[in-house]
């Protein structure tokens, strides 16, 4: 299956040259005469490399064959992730180079996703939010009430993240975990 320039979305996993990329940004500009030119920037799921990429008209887009399995992730020995699969009890490792930029959004004895092309790990998959609990943060500055005081926060998996004064040490929070950025505090 292949897609056309305006098919593509942001998460669309494409092929170029052989390797698997996955759309992270898509920018489309209507020409003269009905043309079209869609600009993309799409990110590498061997190497984590971005590129930015420019599709025009009719051109086709080949779709790359990944599969997802879900896992439970186990622990870390600071080189190696171990993770087991829920339904064979089968355990294997990842290297960190491949897990390294998500480790900090996921704990031990959760699942996740798992992307595979041609039978290669490829790509830890992350819900768009993840809940974490705040174990380091700097105290408010009381009388500081100006609307965007914030301060960084140390969570349960060593993520560091900027949060509002408020915060404090226990707070479960609410991460994006395409950006890296606070979204909420989770209500009690």
């Amino acid at each position: 299956m292949s897609y056309s320039p305006t098919e593509l979305k942001k998460g669309t996993v494409i092929q170029i040259d052989g390797k698997p990329f996955r759309v992270i940004e898509y920018n489309q500009k209507v020409v003269g005469r009905g043309g079209s030119i869609v600009n993309v920037k799409v990110k590498n799921l061997i190497d984590g490399s971005v590129i930015p990429k420019t599709f025009k008209g009719q051109e086709r887009i080949e779709q790359a064959e990944v599969s997802s399995q879900t896992v439970q992730y186990l622990y870390t020995d600071g080189t190696k992730y171990y993770f087991m699969d829920p339904e064979t009890f089968e355990q294997f490792e990842l290297s960190a180079d491949i897990v390294e930029e998500s480790a900090g959004y996921f704990k031990e004895g959760e699942n996740l996703g798992l992307q595979s092309f041609n039978g290669n790990i490829t790509n830890v998959e992350l819900p768009k939010n993840v809940y974490l609990e705040v174990t380091e943060a700097e105290n408010a500055v009381k009388g500081d009430t100006s609307s965007s005081v914030s301060k960084d926060a140390t969570l349960e998996t060593g993520l560091v993240v900027r949060v509002p004064a408020f915060i404090k040490i226990g707070d479960i929070i609410s991460v994006d975990t395409e950006t890296g950025q606070y979204r909420e505090r989770k209500k009690a």
